[in-house]
């Protein structure tokens, strides 16, 4: 058996799939099998000589025979007529299951000939190397992981980290100019500090993905051949592959019974499986979150205005300097002209430099990144105990922007577990608890006989435990069975012989069985199947005391309508019947019905109320599946997307098919309307993702399947499942669900909300910092020539009360309240009118108190200059510890609701103040400051404090809901 393709790539795969139990003979039968493998006469002996005693259908092998053969041609004309072939015609004939292209192509023998190859026995071997040429290789790119250095290059990319690292060189020559190298590297090294320390938090991980199956082609010829495709469209039913109605087989699927040969057509990364996980093993999706442009845009154009103020500053005390209006210390004038000396010039300037790189350190808030990454850092960590692992810290916050949620049904809205749910015995519906004790022995037994002996599943018993094998199907009946009618599996299979097998197809929708029981050695036919296909086989039905009634026409169609009722209630009906014969023959006729099933795959408990929360939110939610339109109509109306008891819009439901042939005008049109897709391919939904995201929106996917991988990847945020979810989607999304509950996706919408919420609170905290100290510094230079607040001091503010005020406000848990508002998406502003309106009104007091200690603070505290800078760089660290409390509630005036609760931002605030005092009382040198007595502390604590009232009265001033910024674009 050969587990990968060998490189003749473009050719035939011979599949033939045989179901074996290990029995001794069949051992002996494989050992010899294996030791002649390549031979095409010990090939047609294995076929003809396999006993039929050997089929059983827990055990499938794939064997792959290629020979090779001259074509009668020559090699050079075969191999010239390989680049005439139109590659793309083949792939999207593949993709698009066209019938229409693939009959005009004269079917199989027509692509055959096409590709030279001979469909008994293969591609010509000395033409390898042509066909690898011209079709590629049987392989999938995989990207190089990035390096360290990469992610550092791309963060110094950063517009206000080149602005601060400029800043920071200067800082650092002057100040060894002025103060010598012991002490004048504090605030350029601060500045370099910061931002390295910014930095090596931005860098990133990368993960790889794991190995795949490989061609697509199409069925030459075969039996029974059952495909497992829940790899690309996520639905666990087999289907069945035939050269009439469906002979398309694909990379990443599986063979679940039967046996074929191939022709392949597309390889590598030509293939559907290969072009899905080019799509998820690419780069990093290098697209800016939401949260990431409004940062990106705020830190700009702050930057700016920090650049103008600097350099007007520059100017103006560069003019008073030479003009003769700047003074020193003791009141002398500085520049004198000739007098003047060109080290004292020199000297000079360079503080005037100095004080103008200290504008644009207090104006660009470059601790801003990294406060962000602790906010979603520490939320990242809280969110694991809600049953949410954040792959990605970005996605955090940009679930909170989510406007549309694109789901998955299969294993995302249901449970992906079949279970019967409806039993109906003739025209009796008997409930699941009362099977056993209603039914006759007679009765019970035949539809025992019809369950465990027709099915291509297995129960075996883990302890006490049952545990069963199959298609979702066959384990759904047979737990039914099992659980609920007492039925002893290895005790049915000792009562009867299997004579003859006839399995499911697609054709006739159903599969029988011959057996005859061992105790009276009656013989007796069973067939299940669809239940309009075998109810058509069948003239009586059994009751559930036994007895046997005629069908006729009246019973006929009110068993039709048990069954049309049960398959709009999105169940899958089967059938069983019965009849004893007299001949070794499975006969079709004259049956007798057992009894009806209905199956569901149920919806998971809390997805509706989900589905509900997200929509009273304001988020759109939206399933593709890859079920066919009634089922996917029925799940989601049982889920809430679309109102039971509603007629469906023209627009809502539409079929994976019919959205792809719409024109890329049309989709965008329609995209919003829609509500459910049904049988969508992969790049169906993945194609649904990129119109939505074209149409400004920002997409949360959800999903569980390797096939649910592209959109994952794509979408802004991609959700997958903890539990049943493959590591290829866990690999492409941002954050897993844990517990595998859509009912999560709520609390992780709610949870985004936070995020984004507190990063908000954050911005409004940090921006009254840096307006109130720009301003101040900016005025104080351009009147007196000096700045109150130092660089060191402006960094301490930013390094020690932007780190801890990052983490006191994100600790702040969602509530309730936050689904009250509707999703921010992409274009509104991130700072909003209520936060202009709390920013500016504590920056404005905040400058006219600091502003009155700069002026007259020396006459006010009768006191020196020194203590007075001192007394001005304490009072503004401790307005923004009071105006913390104010930042926790952005609309609400009561600031202190539930702080009791949150230990963490309680215990931050004090660490805030103890550093604090620290910085003023004991590290005088470096801050630049001189210590202060208890008098001195009163007086700025009772300054500062004011942050509180005056907060509490502005919060009752009303703001209009347009956005105070497009007034002044305007």
């Amino acid at each position: 058996m050969v587990n990968e393709i060998q490189p003749f790539d473009i050719g035939i795969m011979l599949h033939s799939i045989k179901t074996t139990t290990l029995t001794n003979a069949k051992k002996r039968w494989r050992r010899a099998y294996f030791t002649i493998y390549f031979s095409n006469t010990m090939v047609s002996i294995a076929k003809n000589t396999v006993p039929k005693s050997l089929i059983d259908p827990s055990y499938s092998v794939i064997e792959i025979f290629p020979q090779l053969l001259v074509p009668k041609g020559g090699v050079n004309e075969a191999s010239d007529h390989l680049n005439d072939i139109d590659q793309t015609l083949l792939i999207d004939t593949l993709k698009n299951k066209d019938m229409k292209t693939f009959s005009k192509l004269n079917g199989v023998k027509g692509l055959a000939e096409a590709l030279d190859t001979d469909l008994d026995h293969g591609i010509n071997g000395q033409d390898i190397d042509k066909r690898k040429s011209v079709f590629g290789s049987n392989t999938y790119i995989k990207q190089p992981p990035k390096g360290l250095f990469y992610f550092v290059y791309e963060a110094f990319k950063d517009v206000t980290i080149i602005i601060l690292m400029a800043c920071a060189v200067l800082s650092l020559g002057f100040g060894i100019k002025e103060d010598g190298i012991k002490e004048g590297w504090y605030e350029g090294g601060s500045i370099l500090l910061a931002v390295f320390l910014v930095i090596a938090v931005s860098t990133i991980i990368i993960l790889n993905i794991g190995d795949q199956i490989p061609a697509d082609g199409l069925f030459i010829d075969g039996h029974s051949l059952l495909i497992d495709e829940s790899s690309m469209t996520g639905e666990s039913e087999h289907i069945e592959v035939n050269a009439l109605t469906n002979p398309f087989l694909f990379s990443g699927s599986k063979v679940a019974d039967g046996h074929s040969r191939m022709l392949v057509l597309s390889v590598g990364m030509n293939t559907a499986w290969g072009k899905m996980m080019s799509s998820i093993t690419g780069n990093e999706n290098s697209e800016e979150t939401p949260l990431q442009a409004r940062l990106n845009k705020l830190t700009s154009s702050i930057g700016k205005v920090g650049l103008a103020v600097a350099f007007l500053v520059l100017f103006v005390m560069l003019v008073r300097y030479f003009t003769g209006h700047s003074e020193d210390e003791n009141g002398n004038r500085e520049y004198n002209g000739k007098r003047t000396s060109v080290n004292e010039i020199l000297d000079s300037v360079t503080g005037i430099f100095s004080a103008a790189v200290t504008i644009v350190v207090v104006a660009i808030p470059e601790g801003l990144p990294l406060a962000v990454t602790l906010t979603l850092a520490y939320s990242m960590k809280r969110m694991m105990k809600d049953q949410a692992m954040v792959r990605k810290l970005s996605a955090c916050e940009t679930m909170g922007s989510a406007t549309v949620i694109c789901t998955d049904k299969t294993g995302t809205l249901t449970m992906n577990q079949m279970t019967v749910t409806k039993f109906w015995l003739g025209l009796e519906h008997i409930e699941k608890q009362c099977l056993s004790n209603v039914i006759v022995d007679k009765v019970l037994g035949l539809i025992h006989q019809g369950v465990g002996l027709n099915t291509t599943g297995t129960v075996f018993f883990s302890g006490t435990v049952p545990e069963y094998s199959g298609s979702p199907t066959e384990k759904a009946i047979l737990s039914w069975a099992v659980v609920d009618m007492d039925m002893d599996m290895e005790k049915l299979k000792q009562s009867s012989t299997v004579l003859h097998v006839e399995t499911f197809n697609s054709k006739k929708k159903r599969s029988g069985v011959l057996i005859r029981r061992n105790d009276d050695n009656t013989v007796h036919v069973h067939w299940k199947g669809a239940a309009e296909m075998v109810l058509e086989m069948c003239t009586h039905y059994y009751e559930r005391d036994g007895c046997v009634k005629v069908i006729d026409n009246d019973t006929r169609a009110q068993l039709e309508n048990v069954i049309k009722g049960m398959a709009a209630s999105s169940l899958r009906c089967i059938a069983f019947a019965h009849k004893q014969v007299h001949s070794e023959r499975l006969t079709e006729e004259g049956l007798t019905l057992l009894g009806i099933v209905g199956l569901k795959d149920p919806c998971r408990p809390g997805a509706k109320k989900a589905i509900d929360t997200c929509r009273s939110a304001g988020v759109a939610v939206k399933m593709i599946t890859g079920d066919n339109v009634f089922t996917a109509k029925a799940i989601a109306t049982e889920c809430g997307i679309l109102e039971p008891g509603q007629e469906v819009c023209e627009g809502e439901v539409v079929e994976g098919v019919e959205f792809r042939n719409y024109t890329d005008e049309e989709r965008m049109l329609k995209v919003d309307t829609i509500r459910v897709m049904a049988r969508s391919s992969p790049f169906d939904k993945l194609l649904m993702v990129q119109c939505l995201k074209r149409k400004g929106h920002v997409v949360a996917v959800t999903g569980d399947g390797t096939n649910d991988a592209p959109a994952l990847k794509e979408a802004d945020i991609g959700l997958s499942m903890g539990i049943q979810g493959t590591e290829v989607a866990k690999q492409s999304s941002d954050i897993v669900i844990l517990d595998d509950d859509i009912a999560s996706v709520s609390t992780v919408l709610m949870w985004g909300r936070c995020v984004y919420n507190n990063i908000q609170k954050f911005i409004q905290f940090q921006l009254t910092v840096n307006v109130a100290a720009l301003v101040i510094n900016f005025i104080a230079a351009v009147t007196s020539g000096s700045v109150p607040l130092t660089a060191v001091q402006l960094l301490w503010v930013n390094l020690i009360m932007d780190t801890l005020g990052a983490l006191a406000l994100a600790t702040e848990r969602p509530t309730n309240e936050l689904l009250n508002k509707p999703p921010v998406g992409r274009v509104e502003p991130l700072i909003t009118n209520i936060m202009w309106r709390n920013l500016f009104a504590q920056s404005l007091f905040q400058i006219i108190v600091l502003l009155t200690f700069q002026f007259k603070g020396k006459a006010i505290f009768n006191v020196n200059e020194r203590v007075k800078d001192t007394i001005i760089f304490n009072t503004f660290v401790l307005c923004q510890v009071f105006n913390e409390f104010n930042s926790r509630k952005l609309e609400k005036r009561n600031i202190f609701k539930g702080i009791h609760k949150n230990r963490l931002f309680l215990g931050i605030i004090g660490m805030t103040i103890v550093l604090q005092v620290v910085m003023v009382e004991l590290l005088k040198k470096f801050a630049d400051t001189e210590r202060l007595n208890g008098m001195q502390w009163g007086i700025c604590i009772a300054v500062a404090s004011m942050s509180w009232p005056i907060g509490w009265v502005v919060k009752m001033i009303p703001v209009p809901n347009k956005p105070f910024l497009s007034y002044i674009r305007r």
